[in-house]
């Protein structure tokens, strides 16, 4: 009896889809093959294990290419910013013309799922995005760029809408601002034309108050506190980082301009002074904050913290020596049955805080012995 075979379903779901090869890899295996295979099984291992801790899935690998799903788009383009950040480390033992980088194209779409690998346009558009990053960089989708532009997290250069090859209608694209520019010095990049790598900057260390600062605006909304850390620490530790967020901010300003920022001039270096010690309970600091702002915006209410900080410190002890060593004493004493010993305490303390007590354990005693 014949049975007519049906195809087995496909699997669809909407994913975030990871793209990624190396480039000028022919020209590495050119070159020096078994050096560059080397190079690879390195580099491999580190995408490897971020996709995978990532909560991501490869999909696929050919040559020097790996394509992975994520369900989240966050955690895709996470993973896609610390591959790039682990090749640029994993390099910087080797000579420039041995170092290799990847391109990244990170998109999120509708795929089919057939035996663990995906298809379909959202896979396409992935790597035909990939295709347009630069050495060293990441390329996204819209798609992408607008599930995470809210979080502040990331600044995008937008390139409008691209043709690109096997794609019916253009693609919006958008370039992750600022990884080309923090590519390890000597670093071997292939920027667009008329256009250079700039090398990192060297490794800083906080200046005073520039940790209290970044606390008190890191979570900000206001493009402006960004911009006021950026004028007091142009070369602080997180000047890329407030760069990109202020850029991120102020996009989403251009596109709703009913929202109004609050005035610059109340994000001061004062602002995170106050904010590193109004939960103090040393008046020394706040004396310090007042010999520093004698008329800041918070003058008066550092003034009233400090006098009740002194006052607390000068008021005596509810507990005085004294009154420690008779509390001492009868707990050594309380739960005797020798009558001797509240005799004892009475002797010693015959106004103390317990002398009436001692005095009824004294005829209980003696009137059950």
């Amino acid at each position: 009896m014949e049975h007519d075979l049906e195809a087995p379903r496909l699997e669809r779901r909407l994913v975030a889809i990871l793209a990624a090869d190396i480039v000028g890899y022919s020209r590495h295996m050119e070159r020096d093959e078994a050096g560059s295979l080397a190079t690879l099984s390195r580099l491999r291992v580190v995408a490897d294990e971020l996709i995978v801790s990532h909560k991501g899935r490869i999909t696929g690998t050919a040559g020097d290419s790996i394509l992975a799903e994520f369900s989240s788009v966050v955690d895709a383009l996470d993973c896609a910013v610390k591959i790039q950040a682990g090749v640029a480390t994993s390099g910087d033992d080797q000579a420039p013309e041995q170092r290799m980088q990847f391109r990244i194209g990170v998109n999120v779409g509708d795929v089919m799922v057939k035996d663990g690998d995906i298809f379909g346009d959202g896979v396409n558009i992935a790597a035909r995005l990939e295709t347009l990053a630069n050495a060293g960089g990441i390329c996204v989708s819209r798609g992408v760029r607008d599930h995470v532009r809210k979080m502040g997290r990331y600044a995008f250069e937008d390139l409008g809408e691209q043709s690109v090859k096997n794609i019916a209608q253009p693609i919006r694209a958008f370039r992750l601002h600022g990884l080309e520019d923090g590519a390890p010095e000597g670093a071997v990049s292939e920027p667009p034309m008329g256009l250079t790598a700039t090398p990192a900057p060297p490794v800083v260390t906080p200046a005073p108050f520039e940790l209290p600062f970044w606390d008190a605006i890191k979570e900000s909304k206001d493009p402006a506190e960004f911009t006021a850390y950026l004028e007091q620490y142009p070369h602080g530790v997180f000047a890329t980082l407030a760069e990109a967020r202020r850029e991120a901010l102020l996009a989403e300003q251009s596109e709703s301009p009913a929202i109004v920022a609050p005035p610059p001039e109340l994000v001061t270096v004062e602002l995170a002074f106050w904010e590193s010690i109004k939960e103090s309970t040393d008046p020394a600091e706040f004396a310090a904050y007042l010999v520093q702002y004698p008329d800041g915006s918070f003058a008066a209410l550092a003034d009233t913290r400090r006098k009740v900080l002194m006052a607390a410190r000068a008021a005596p002890s509810p507990e005085t020596a004294a009154d420690a060593t008779e509390l001492t004493f009868w707990d050594s004493v309380k739960d005797s049955d020798n009558p001797a010993m509240y005799a004892a305490y009475l002797e010693k303390y015959p106004h103390g805080s317990f002398a009436t007590l001692a005095q009824a354990r004294i005829e209980e005693l003696a009137s059950t012995g």
